[in-house]
């Protein structure tokens, strides 16, 4: 029996030596190009195994100029959100015959950059990303102008032609509004983890991810359409994971005249919430009523289980590889954003405000 070779990486020469043909058999056979007999391919790829050859992928991609691999990035790999997203991504991505390199920004455009340097360097041949902020951009702006295939996942980017796959976040926010307005609430927050020095909202430069930005725009607009009067006095932000979102919280449930219900814009912020109202006494929908983005797990066990806006996080990851695999083959039509809807689940956390 062949044995493996040690302390060194075994090579194409080694493979062709072991099953007594020539490198460039060897070659052809590995790289499932070109022909061979049927005994030729299998003596080569039985030495192969026996010697324990792995490809060079980078040489590989070198010859064919693909390297059969997608580089993602997305925001927060801790949020469950990202996660479903990154399923879709990696079993669309598998069925079309590529690998996944996944990185996390963090929602920092910095660490955003560099992985976006690593992955090129990686020679991926297409990238998925969740841009981490609307003004700092360049970086992916080269991408596309190096003609490398890109697909925008979850955000997009304002005046940036690029494929995109998003949900109607706009129309969601107002649907959500809207609910608690029936429900007789006239003062609403809406909550989010987007990171500002100032937590209490002054306007749109303060925002730097389209959704929050699209969220906050329904909001407003229901609000208004209702006849709210400044329904930004109740808009907070920096609310995520951490110290920092208890504080941000409570300081808006202790004012004088607190909101009844919040719009949480993702289930990391009506997490938060939810353990804030519980460690001020307050219930949930007796105190205060409250509708969070994103199904996640555990927005169905509480008690009280919480309404939420479901969003396909997997479809989009799905759609978003199945349009890049296409833009890497050369196919596809002028980009565009497919825009999916949400929808409300209607569970138990929204009653009417208290004293009505």
């Amino acid at each position: 029996m062949t044995k493996k070779l040690s302390k060194r990486l075994v090579t194409i020469s080694d493979v062709a030596l072991s099953a007594g043909v020539s490198k460039a058999t060897a070659a052809r056979v590995l790289g499932s190009y070109g022909t061979a007999s049927p005994e030729v391919k299998d003596r080569v790829r039985d030495a192969a195994k026996e010697l324990g050859y792995q490809a060079n992928e980078l040489a590989r991609s070198m010859t064919t100029g693909r390297s059969k691999t997608i580089g993602v990035i997305v925001g927060d790999i801790e949020n469950q959100y990202f996660g479903q997203a990154v399923r879709g991504i990696s079993d669309a991505a598998r069925s079309a015959g590529f690998d996944v390199i996944l990185a996390n920004s963090g929602e920092d455009a910095g660490k955003e950059k560099a992985a976006v340097r690593v992955l090129l360097g990686k020679r991926v041949d297409g990238l998925i990303i969740t841009p981490a902020s609307v003004f700092e951009t360049q970086h992916i702006q080269d991408i596309q102008r190096a003609g490398r295939p890109l697909v925008l996942l979850d955000r997009t980017i304002p005046g940036f032609n690029v494929d995109a796959v998003v949900t109607d976040d706009r129309r969601a926010a107002e649907a959500a509004t809207n609910a608690l307005i029936a429900a007789g609430h006239r003062r609403i927050a809406y909550i989010s983890a987007t990171e500002s020095e100032d937590p209490v909202y002054q306007g749109p430069h303060q925002i730097n991810l389209s959704t929050v930005m699209e969220r906050i725009e329904g909001f407003v607009a229901a609000s208004h359409a209702a006849g709210i009067n400044h329904p930004e006095r109740y808009i907070r932000l920096g609310a995520g994971r951490g110290g920092m979102g208890d504080k941000v919280i409570a300081d808006l449930l202790m004012e004088h005249e607190r909101p009844t219900a919040i719009l949480a814009s993702d289930n990391v912020v009506a997490l938060e919430v939810f353990k804030t109202l519980r460690r001020l006494g307050m219930s949930i929908p007796g105190d205060l009523s409250l509708i969070a983005f994103h199904d996640a797990d555990w927005t169905s066990v509480t008690s009280p289980p919480i309404t939420v806006i479901a969003q396909p996080v997997y479809d989009l990851g799905f759609e978003s590889t199945q349009i890049l695999v296409k833009r890497i083959m050369g196919m596809g039509d002028a980009p565009r954003s497919r825009v999916f809807a949400t929808n409300l689940i209607t569970r138990q956390s929204v009653a009417a405000p208290p004293g009505i």
